[in-house]
């Protein structure tokens, strides 16, 4: 979710829900999840945007993908 809505213009919950692959309610709950915890914000636009709290929390998560992954050959 914090991935589709770091579009600088921000994106509709349409566009999140399908990229996230959500229903509609589980896309209301997450999304007043990350708001309430500072990672989500919503524009004058009605559009979503990703704070700067959840792009260091995007980097923290590929960080630690990036430790836990193992490469097979």
């Amino acid at each position: 979710m914090l991935a589709s809505a770091s579009k600088i213009e921000g994106v509709t919950q349409t566009k999140i829900m399908f990229e996230s692959c959500l229903s509609y309610a589980q896309l209301k709950d997450y999304l007043a999840l990350l708001i309430e915890n500072g990672m989500l914000e919503r524009n004058l636009n009605n559009r979503y945007q990703t704070t700067e709290k959840g792009v260091k929390m995007l980097d923290v998560y590929q960080k630690v993908n990036d430790l836990v992954s193992v490469e097979h050959d």
